[in-house]
């Protein structure tokens, strides 16, 4: 596998330049896709309805990039303070902040200069005013402990190559009972190694997709309790096929080996509210 810089370094780059071709009018996921239909990989298409799609600026849908939709399984409630991991355009930061009203407050973080700009722009379209943007990284979320009520990410933490690094500042920074709740893409089998040596497909969530077993593994480890995983979508050998194409694979000759072997899911879990694990009390 390759070292955690390098994909940091390629996943940066290529969020920048999807957030620049949104910018021109252009989706943030293919280059050909006009911009009314939001993107042609199928793991990042059709996530939101169309009343979603009517609250946030049309950039903002342009520019995502997830695999699923927290903020329509997370229950934010009003009051809330929640924290978006790599929160890209900003589309579930904007979603997030009307749902917990303007007794609560969204945070964004994102580590890419230019998706930080579209998400400021969208901000300001929005009129939303309980929205805050941060520069950072996931694996070192720039907030106190017992900071937030909710975590989620769509997409995100699979393009990490420090997961367990990633679990634990996000069990840090929650409050006590606070929630975990995160779309990722859930690997189940074995899959080629060219797709998992891929630098190209870190980008897409799909090489560094962790089994279900090792997610709930790694989330118990720094401390989660109630861990649940809940499959939302399957992808079958079409879908496959035309995901791996467009990155350059022989997709006709991997799809059947991938078939139903990788799955986007709603990933839950709560940090205790007494606990002797490393973030769990107050310093």
């Amino acid at each position: 596998m390759s070292a955690p810089n390098d994909v940091k370094e390629v996943v940066r780059e290529k969020y920048s330049q999807a957030a620049l071709r949104v910018t021109a009018g252009q989706s943030g996921c293919c280059t050909s896709a006009p911009r009314a239909t939001n993107c042609c990989d199928p793991i990042t298409s059709n996530l939101y309805d169309a009343g979603q799609v009517g609250e946030v600026p049309d950039a903002a849908l342009s520019a995502s990039l997830g695999c699923g939709n927290p903020t329509a399984l997370a229950e934010l409630k009003p009051g809330e303070i929640v924290l978006d991991l790599g929160s890209g355009g900003g589309i579930d930061v904007l979603l997030s902040a009307k749902r917990v009203g303007p007794t609560g407050k969204a945070y964004g973080l994102d580590m890419t200069d230019e998706m930080l700009a579209l998400a400021e722009q969208n901000r300001h379209k929005s009129g939303l005013t309980n929205v805050e943007f941060l520069k950072g990284e996931i694996e070192h979320i720039p907030l106190p402990d017992n900071t937030v009520d909710v975590i989620i990410s769509n997409c995100v933490i699979n393009l990490s190559g420090d997961k367990d690094q990633v679990l634990k500042e996000a069990f840090r920074v929650l409050k006590p009972g606070g929630r975990f709740a995160v779309s990722d893409v859930v690997v189940r089998g074995e899959v080629p190694a060219s797709i998992r040596k891929s630098m190209e497909l870190w980008v897409g969530c799909v090489a560094g997709a962790l089994s279900e077993a090792d997610y709930m593994g790694k989330l118990a480890k720094v401390g989660f309790s109630n861990i649940d995983v809940e499959v939302t979508r399957v992808y079958g050998s079409d879908d496959a096929r035309t995901f791996l194409a467009a990155e350059g694979f022989d997709g006709d000759a991997i799809a059947k080996e991938v078939d139903g072997k990788f799955v986007s899911a709603f990933i839950r879990a709560v940090k205790p509210e007494s606990c002797c694990a490393p973030g769990c009390c107050s310093r």
